[in-house]
């Protein structure tokens, strides 16, 4: 008989939903349903502008973060080119350059779980027009530092466009944090990505913005879906927006439950290094396998790479307790080796 799922903790949702001030919004605009949005999101392309301190020309907006990526794989994209990144990584890289007819150019992660950013940039060549860097990185969480990627990009070719997916940023806490928007001025061929769906809280909305330089940002939007943002998520995100304070309150916890998720497994025994998403990284050759097993028999769902890793989304306090409860029953290897 199969267990009931009771925490959803695969797919890096927020476990809160939305504000009360951000449901009546959205509840207002669900009342002028049966009119269109704008035919280009321009408001809402101006109002991130204005939060994020740049021109809206250097604003795309889109269907989450991916669908940004999207929009710049087929802008810059030729059949026969090629997009590389580290892998494993999110799951949409491969198949967005297959859907602009690119060849996908996996990079082995280090050891540690981080991009190996050197490989990455041997993999580069005439044919690379994205190479794509995930920072907080998923699954693992680990984070790319400010002087790694300055070094970085300063090494990649200009016929390259370097996609920096920030979508987990609001959770790192690290003062080792790049200072994208410094980046952006010094690298025309770089975008930055982000998404409203992870500390905001609005996956099902689907509401993504990139930051870049005007041409770029041009090219982009020359991709967009007319209609493609809808009123109902443009008014949950400027709701959002007035209640950023709120909102920070949450990630805030989210981040402390991560820390206190992080330190009872590595209590457990599990060997797990620090991160900086909102989730915590298991990785081989701790017993990911069986931990996957012991969570779905708690009623868990987990994203579960069989052999290789388990990624655990931060979900409430009472979430985290199911997981530290199931995997207490495995039995670890404690002492030597265990960070």
């Amino acid at each position: 008989m199969d267990v009931p799922v009771l925490h959803r903790l695969a797919l890096n949702e927020s476990p809160y939903p939305p504000l009360p001030s951000v449901r009546a919004a959205m509840q207002r605009a669900v009342a002028q349903a049966h009119r269109y949005p704008q035919f280009h999101p321009d408001d809402l392309t101006d109002r991130i502008a204005a939060w994020c301190r740049v021109a809206s020309d250097r604003v795309a907006v889109g269907s989450g973060s991916v669908g940004v990526a999207l929009q710049l794989l087929r802008a810059v994209v030729r059949p026969g080119d090629t997009v590389a990144y580290a892998w494993r990584t999110f799951d949409a890289y491969p198949l967005l350059a297959a859907m602009v007819g690119a060849q996908p150019v996996p990079v082995p992660l280090s050891p540690d779980g981080h991009q190996d950013l050197d490989a990455l940039l041997v993999a580069l060549d005439h044919r690379t027009r994205v190479v794509v860097l995930c920072n907080p990185h998923n699954p693992t969480g680990s984070l790319v530092t400010a002087d790694a990627l300055s070094a970085f990009l300063s090494q990649v070719p200009r016929h390259v466009t370097v996609l920096l997916d920030e979508a987990y940023v609001e959770f790192a806490r690290d003062t080792d944090l790049p200072d994208t928007s410094a980046l952006l001025d010094a690298h025309p061929n770089l975008l930055v990505l982000r998404t409203f769906s992870k500390a905001y809280g609005l996956a099902a909305l689907r509401v993504g913005y990139g930051l870049g330089a005007p041409d770029l940002v041009e090219r982009i939007r020359r991709q967009q879906l007319p209609f493609g943002i809808n009123a109902v998520a443009t008014a949950a995100v400027k709701a959002s927006l007035r209640a950023e304070s709120e909102l920070r309150l949450r990630v805030d916890t989210v981040v402390a439950e991560r820390e206190r998720l992080r330190h009872e497994l590595v209590t457990l025994g599990w060997r797990v290094r620090p991160g900086h998403a909102n989730s915590v990284w298991l990785a081989a050759p701790d017993p990911i396998d069986e931990g996957a097993a012991a969570l779905t028999d708690a009623g868990v769902q987990a994203r579960h790479y069989p052999g290789e890793g388990l990624r655990l989304t931060v979900g409430d306090r009472n979430a985290n307790d199911t997981v530290l409860t199931a995997l207490a029953g495995l039995r670890m290897h404690q002492g030597a080796g265990r960070t």
